[in-house]
């Protein structure tokens, strides 16, 4: 029995993944190229491998309870000094993320967790490299937009090589119905009948 490492992330869709992820390994960051472009729910997590079913299992409930959103990214961010992060910021669509990896993260399921920071849903274009690059990141990319559907997310293992690929994505339960304006929204994120 081996053990695994696990990431449940939304992927960011071409064109924009590949332009970010081309952006991050322009300003040096040497991780860029095995790190497809995303949006995190589940960090890099180490599991036996024989728990893969089971978590497969807990995602395809997670997808069939969330429902479709849109995503919206809008300019840069940062954790410094706390962290060597530069990201671009989630802007709408983050409630939803955060109820997501929380229902991924649940204490009753196989990938139960705590994080080592509070969640903050971002799209990361430079991380550990040195301040003039971080900044030359930040500034470069402050007026970058994208949105898209989200419809689901997927779960990704780092391979030995250390490049993250994409092992099985999970679709959501939810109609894609855009909410309309004025409607009231549903908080817990859960699937209800319109």
């Amino acid at each position: 029995m081996g053990t695994v490492t696990i990431g449940v992330s939304i992927a960011v869709p071409e064109p924009h993944g590949s332009l970010l992820q081309e952006r991050r390994a322009g300003f040096g960051d040497a991780a860029a190229s095995g790190i497809p472009t995303h949006v995190t729910l589940l960090p890099p997590t180490e599991v036996d491998d024989s728990a893969l079913p089971a978590i497969e299992a807990h995602l395809v409930e997670v997808a069939a309870a969330g429902r479709p959103f849109p995503m919206r990214l809008c300019g840069t961010g940062t954790f410094r000094p706390l962290s060597p992060v530069v990201y671009v910021q989630v802007v709408e669509g983050a409630e939803a993320c955060t109820w997501l990896q929380k229902q991924v993260r649940d204490a009753s399921g196989p990938v139960a967790r705590e994080l080592q920071f509070p969640y903050h849903p971002h799209v990361t274009v430079a991380h550990g490299i040195d301040d003039e690059a971080m900044d030359r990141a930040y500034e470069e990319l402050s007026e970058y937009e994208a949105e898209w559907p989200c419809t689901g997310f997927a779960l990704y293992e780092q391979g030995a090589d250390g490049v993250w690929r994409r092992m099985r994505d999970f679709t959501f339960g939810g109609a894609v119905v855009p909410p309309q304006a004025g409607a009231p929204t549903e908080r817990d994120g859960t699937l209800r009948a319109r």
